[in-house]
């Protein structure tokens, strides 16, 4: 025993049956008593016979009747039991209960933890391994196994299954880690609990290490399970194991049990089985640099990061939900794949749980691409052309103008410059830069050499973007001054590259070790010296990280393969004629960063890329006449204040401005009114507005013509914003609603159906970054490798048109039935005096009450109650009945259109301000 441990930890007791636990079946507990004689490999010997307490449902399966497909073994960490796994083998039951695969679940408190026996003997990590393989050994365990560890006890089955590739068909972790890198210190949290004259006291005498680990879930524990954990470490004498396992931390390779971790490390890189890598990121503990290092050695695996979530992931999130849904996906016989690795991520999962059936996995195989055009072709063919392929209107010198032939150099420069510096294919690469040049040239130098480049834009906010950074673990940050301060001092990974000269100073505190100009330099000295460029990277070949805006929750990272990048820029250019010689004003990021891609001359117009309000008519203008433009895309917000600054336009603005043949706005459902005083700036542009969203930039469209045109027909006016027919490729379905508001009907077109959009094309995103619960989710019912559901509801009608009607988490389930917010908010809008309007619904689900949110024309400067005029004009449109009508000064938006409203925010504020709270906005 390490020093520091008094002498109260080696107090022994036999094991015993815990009480009555909510949430624990008495008739999964059993006691199992296992020979002596198991040595481990720190040349502890253990000669006494020693009994187990364990979770197994066994025999509950054989009440049911199923047959085990296989054994889930469960290993808890320090300081918890097998109680972290009750819902485990609950759900596990209750699938096989609904016909589905029986996997029994083996849950083990191990020696000196739980209400296992107190053995008095310190109990290295080796020797974990070796108690737990006599265990499985005096069980007569038999394969098909699949382990299952949390915390230390990730380590230790990780370990169980390095020792038993005869029996392992699949591993799964919560938050554990398999090694310490040499050049990182140990997490604070255990440093201190490792100091001598804390050890003990905290992890023995009191019970402070425990109660640390309970306050830290997200949410709170619930008194009542958190006395559960309790239970078993009641008093000193109780909690020796607790103590022994924090001492028993590598924290050096000096540490007895540093060559056993060591060890499974090692054979951890050589299981080759299906594996699930489950993680809370609040962890303080085990910090997402154990989850690299488990990647790295596990490059096949299955990842989720549950954002919010922390240490004691069991109790924060569904981790029994996930884990069996990966099992019936992975392993629904309990046997392993055959085949090569792609066959394990594309493998069906059977229906028993009454859900559709989900269409593969995390990594499907992308869209065939045109290996012979790559994203940066019309770079490669404009690459002598003196013309302008780049317009920035808002550099401090002034309009600032790059050619293709300079693009072209610099982009080529850039590449080679980043092979020097280090960065490697598969690298990822952090883009904080603003839209302009320094962002398209290191954007389109990274995919030439196969580097994934990471976008999340600054609309995020300083919270959201640290979220998206953390979670997409880049290897390089390219950032200007801004982005690099954030960078430094939140803690963001990866090596940084600035994109303007610092001094040395300020070098060495932003840990900056290259600028943009340096990789410049070094990339032309490599390819005077004839150095070339790697060969392309393939069309299935990982492209890009694109962050969503995070208007429906924490943002998530959208994975592209160079294929379907490709795929996105020849859906562009065959809707909408984009190409070589268009001129295009962006003021939508992504429209700017492919415009080089489509051979269309560029121009970012003078705003504040994070707040599309700012975009005035005067700088739209400004932007179509210094890139000759006749394509215009803004975002709805952006519109709407160009429409309200339109007095402004000098005569010689609206000549411009009658230059623009194409107006294009996405990003948020836009009125026809918006669109038609936009084509009044615009008269001779015929006026669009595409839908899609970040997993795939263009699934229909519509024109203005069209909007109006389906606004007379009957039956449809007021039931949702009609976004257009399918663009070219792409096939959209619905998925019915049920009562209860969950899109679990089989895919239909036919017309007049609301429920779920699903849509399917070649340009639809590859998959979501460790986000496999996700992108499970947006795949199941879908019958095509390129299917997505959107999470949005809408329905066909009889012309083929799409019409949303909302937010999947957004509809109310009211007594008289499931209701869609758009068409009510249409309704309510077309009130005097009301500028906009949100519906939701609050109280329980199946009995929810709808309540209209309004902002007024006159806008009311604090919130409150809605004047009787206005409520009962309110109630009158609406066509449903409204409990409550509240009125706001501004009703909350996204971040990055400034568009869509947070309904669910809203939800929250209302039930709070309707049940006493305080009238405070939104």
């Amino acid at each position: 025993m390490r020093s520091g441990l008094p002498r109260v930890a080696a107090t022994t007791a036999p094991a015993t049956l815990p009480p009555p636990l909510p949430g624990l079946d008495p008739a999964w507990s059993r006691l199992v008593t296992v020979p002596g004689g198991a040595d481990g490999r720190s040349g502890v010997t253990d000669r006494h016979d020693r009994t187990w307490h364990l979770l197994d449902t066994a025999a509950s399966l054989d009440v049911l009747g199923a047959r085990p497909v296989g054994t889930l073994l469960c290993v808890h960490g320090n300081p918890t039991w097998s109680y972290l796994w009750r819902s485990v083998a609950q759900r596990t039951l209750d699938v096989a209960r609904a016909g589905g695969p029986a996997w029994r679940v083996v849950a083990v408190d191990q020696l000196d933890m739980g209400f296992s026996e107190r053995t008095g003997v310190q109990r290295g990590l080796a020797q974990r391994v070796t108690d737990l393989g006599a265990l499985t050994d005096a069980l007569g365990l038999t394969g098909p196994v699949v382990t299952l560890g949390h915390d230390w006890g990730g380590v230790v089955s990780l370990g169980w299954a390095v020792d038993h590739p005869d029996l392992v068909v699949g591993v799964a972790t919560c938050n554990t880690a398999v090694h310490q890198p040499a050049d990182a210190p140990i997490p604070a949290p255990l440093r201190l609990a490792l100091r001598p004259g804390v050890l003990g006291r905290g992890t023995v005498l009191t019970p402070a290490f425990l109660e640390t680990t309970l306050a830290i879930a997200h949410p709170k524990l619930d008194r009542a399970v958190a006395d559960a954990f309790r239970a078993p470490y009641r008093g000193a004498a109780r909690r020796g194991g607790i103590g022994g396992f924090v001492a028993d931390i590598p924290v050096d390779d000096d540490h007895a049990s540093a060559p056993e971790l060591d060890r499974i490390a090692t054979g951890v890189a050589a299981l080759d089985v299906p594996a699930l890598l489950l993680w809370g990121p609040r962890d303080p503990v085990f910090l997402e640099r154990y989850l690299d290092d488990l990647l790295t050695r596990l490059p096949h695996a299955d990842v989720h990061r549950f954002e919010g979530a922390g240490h004691l992931l069991p109790e924060d999130v569904d981790v029994a939900g996930t884990v069996t849904d990966w099992l019936g996906d992975r392993l629904p016989e309990g046997t392993v794949p055959i085949g090569p690795e792609p066959s394990l991520q594309a493998r069906p999962s059977p229906r028993w749980r009454g859900a559709p059936e989900p269409a593969g996995g995390a990594h499907l195989p992308a869209a065939p691409a045109d290996a012979s055009r790559p994203l940066w072709a019309a770079l490669d063919e404009l690459r002598d052309d003196d013309g302008p392929a780049l317009v920035e209107m808002a550099t401090p010198g002034g309009v600032r103008t790059v050619s293709w032939r300079l693009l072209a150099r610099r982009v080529d420069q850039i590449a080679a410059g980043l092979g020097v510096v280090g960065v490697r294919t598969g690298d990822r690469v952090s883009l904080l830069v603003t839209p302009g040049a320094d962002l398209t040239a290191v954007l389109y130098a990274c995919v030439r050499i196969g580097a994934v480049v990471v976008v999340a834009d600054a609309g995020l906010g300083l919270r959201g973007l640290t979220r998206a950074v953390r979670g997409a673990r880049p290897d390089w940050i390219v950032g200007a001054l801004p982005g690099l301060s954030a960078a430094r001092a939140l803690g963001w990974p990866g090596r940084r590259i600035a994109t303007v000269a610092l001094p040395t100073p300020a070098r060495r505190a932003l840990g900056v070790s290259h600028t943009l100009a340096e990789v410049a330099r070094a990339g032309a000295a490599r390819l005077a010296a004839g150095g070339a460029l790697p060969d392309a990277p393939t069309p299935d070949s990982t492209a890009a990280v694109l962050f969503t805006s995070g208007s429906t929750g924490p943002a998530k990272g959208v994975v592209y393969t160079h294929g379907q990048l490709g795929a996105v820029r020849d859906a562009l250019a065959t809707q909408y004629g984009v190409g070589t010689g268009t001129g295009l004003v962006a003021g939508f990021a992504p429209f700017a960063l492919l415009g080089p891609a489509l051979g269309a001359r560029s121009v970012a117009p003078d705003m504040d890329v994070t707040a599309p309000r700012t975009l005035t008519a005067t700088a739209v203008a400004e932007a179509v006449r210094a890139a000759d433009a006749t394509v215009v895309f803004l975002s709805p917000a952006a519109i709407a204040n160009v429409v309200a600054t339109a007095s402004a336009l000098t005569e010689a603005d609206r000549t411009a401005l009658r230059r623009v043949e194409l107006f294009l706005s996405a990003g948020a459902p836009v009125a026809d009114s918006l669109l038609a005083a936009a084509t009044e700036l615009m008269p001779n542009a015929t006026a669009h507005t595409p839908y899609g969203m970040t997993e795939g930039l263009l699934m229909t469209d519509v024109d203005l013509d069209g909007v109006r045109a389906a606004a007379g027909v009957a039956g449809v006016a007021g039931d949702g914003v009609c976004v257009g027919v399918p663009a070219a490729g792409v096939t959209v379905r619905i998925a019915p609603l049920d009562a209860d508001g969950a899109a679990t009907g089989a895919l239909t077109d036919t017309a007049g159906v609301t429920g779920e959009i699903v849509v399917a094309a070649p340009h639809v995103r590859d998959r979501y970054d460790k986000l496999w619960r996700t992108d499970r989710a947006s795949r199941l019912g879908v019958d095509d490798p390129r299917g997505h559901r959107t999470g949005d509801v809408g329905h066909l009608d009889e012309a083929g048109r799409l019409w949303v009607e909302g937010r999947l988490q957004h509809v109310v389930t009211t007594p008289e039935g499931v209701l869609t917010p758009v068409g009510p908010e249409q309704r309510i809008e077309r009130v005097p005096g009301v500028r906009r309007a949100g519906v939701t619904g609050i109280g329980p689900a199946g009995t929810q009450q709808v309540v209209a949110v309004v902002e007024t024309v006159a806008p009311q400067r604090r919130p409150g109650l809605a004047a009787p005029t206005v409520a009962s004009a309110v109630r009158a449109a609406a066509g449903v009945p409204v409990a409550a009508v509240l009125v706001v000064p501004v009703l909350p938006t996204d971040v990055r259109h400034n568009s869509k409203i947070d309904r669910t925010r809203l939800g929250r504020w209302a039930s709070s301000v309707l049940a006493g709270g305080r009238m405070v906005r939104p």
